[in-house]
């Protein structure tokens, strides 16, 4: 969702430049948002002053709200809550989601959960129940209905995202979550499997929820260019103000450009995800310590990223170590059974499937919808051949997995951290924080990367040991 808000403040600020024309063009297309968006009132005095163009702190809402819900009057709660600091100086962007489940001090209210502020006192209350959380200034707030999560994606051409796992509900035996039908792999998302990929909560722990909404937000950032914003931006803008509610559509045009510049510049840098640390705790709850919350609070607000002029230096020579890193066992027996039947299918085609000869010791490989052979489709409508191999991590929620295509140059391999060669390859490794999220190379036939969980469960070793596990069947 974030993704959604972000952009929309950058297509805004695209369209400004010092000619009377073109500044006269600026108003109208503010207008154009102000016009449909309904403000959010009495927000301005919990909300903190800041000068134009200073470091900014927004407060990000997802309502699930539903039309059930409104007839049946029914009050809504936030769904999502996400903050997002806005600071080019130091070359990121900081989000972090709060946890629904946490347990929190609600201004009246005493000890609920954090999601339950928006239910007691909507916007204004959460406003106040997260600043007083995190210790830290609030400078705006947005409120999104999910329908215009959807729309915005489908407007913005969708979404390549990471599909850890098979993600089924149906209600069939009575349940009443949302229903969802995705198999895993690498693919693109379009509006309403978008919406329910980081919705989901079936079967998941809060944590891995808000590890997943980070993920999606951060590769949809990293896919949708200003040049697609500036094409379409009167109908996204439109779609924008239709479906939030935010203190910017009081703004005077001069207050928002300030925002938007603050925006157009932060968003030159990579989004950087702050994991919110908190342990299950009895009734459903997630509590936090004071020395946890304390350290994550001041990672989110001093977050330092790359220095954009910083490249890649030439892949550098590790040793592999002796052994297999801890946590690790051989299984290479079980792994040839898993992948026999995709071999067959997809090595006369091009794709010669990889498999893990070692895995976790915990859980192992997905009996659903793995290994899984599907067809890929880039923004040129290409064909390419693709596999997915989905493992357990034996936690709620966790899987890490071994993606295959002979699409070479898929958008979320753009942007590596570094390159490191062992036995004759050569790895690119992308980090999140210190761990390693995600770790390929490239044959002459196609690529191959290894997956972590949504929440970083396997250690750099860990990572780096199933990777250079990956043969050919028969090796």
């Amino acid at each position: 969702m974030r993704f959604a808000i972000g952009a929309l403040l950058i297509v805004l600020f695209s369209a400004i430049a010092t000619s009377s024309v073109l500044l006269l063009e600026v108003k109208d297309t503010v207008k154009a948002f102000q016009a449909p968006s309904k403000p959010i009132p009495k927000v301005k005095d919990f909300l903190a002053d800041v000068e134009p163009g200073e470091p900014q702190t927004i407060l990000l809402l997802g309502s699930d709200r539903r039309f059930a819900d409104i007839r049946a009057k029914l009050k809504p709660r936030s769904d999502t809550i996400i903050v997002a600091h806005l600071d080019p100086d130091q070359n990121a962007t900081a989000i972090m989601s709060l946890p629904r489940d946490l347990r929190v001090q609600i201004p009246g209210h005493g000890m609920r959960r954090i999601n339950e502020a928006y239910e007691l006192g909507g916007p204004k209350l959460t406003i106040r129940t997260v600043r007083e959380l995190l210790s830290i200034p609030i400078h705006h707030v947005v409120s999104m209905h999910f329908g215009g999560f959807r729309r915005a994606v489908d407007r913005l051409g969708c979404v390549y995202a990471d599909v850890d796992r098979r993600y089924f509900n149906d209600n069939s035996r009575g349940q009443n979550y949302a229903t969802i039908d995705l198999k895993p792999g690498y693919q693109k998302l379009c509006g309403q499997d978008a919406l329910d990929y980081v919705r989901f909560r079936h079967e998941d722990s809060d944590f891995v929820r808000a590890a997943r909404q980070q993920q999606f937000l951060t590769q949809a950032k990293a896919q949708i260019g200003v040049g697609r914003l500036l094409s379409d931006r009167r109908e996204l803008l439109r779609i924008f103000g239709a479906y939030t509610e935010t203190d910017i559509a009081q703004s005077s045009v001069a207050e928002i450009l300030g925002l938007l510049k603050l925006a157009y510049e932060s968003s030159k840098s990579p989004v950087t995800e702050i994991r919110f640390p908190g342990t299950d705790a009895a009734g459903g709850f997630i509590d936090v310590s004071d020395g946890a919350l304390l350290e994550t609070v001041d990672r989110f607000i001093d977050v330092r990223g790359k220095d954009p002029d910083e490249k890649p230096t030439s892949p550098k020579r590790i040793k592999p170590r002796k052994g297999l890193a801890p946590g690790l066992v051989l299984a290479q027996s079980q792994g040839e059974d898993h992948v026999l039947s995709a071999d067959l299918r997809l090595a006369p085609l091009g794709l010669p499937v990889l498999y893990p000869r070692a895995r976790l010791a915990k859980g192992g490989y997905a009996q659903t919808s793995s290994p899984r052979s599907y067809e890929l489709f880039d923004a040129a409508k290409k064909r390419h051949r693709a596999y997915r191999i989905v493992l357990s991590a034996g936690e709620v929620g966790e899987y890490y997995g071994v993606q295959g295509t002979t699409w070479k140059k898929p958008p979320i391999l753009e942007g590596f951290d570094d390159e490191v060669r062992m036995r004759g390859r050569t790895y690119r490794r992308y980090f999140d924080g210190r761990r390693i999220r995600l770790i390929a190379w490239t044959t002459p036939e196609a690529v191959y990367w290894v997956s972590n969980t949504l929440s970083q469960r396997l250690t750099n070793s860990q990572m780096m040991g199933i990777a250079r596990s990956l043969q050919p069947i028969g090796s």
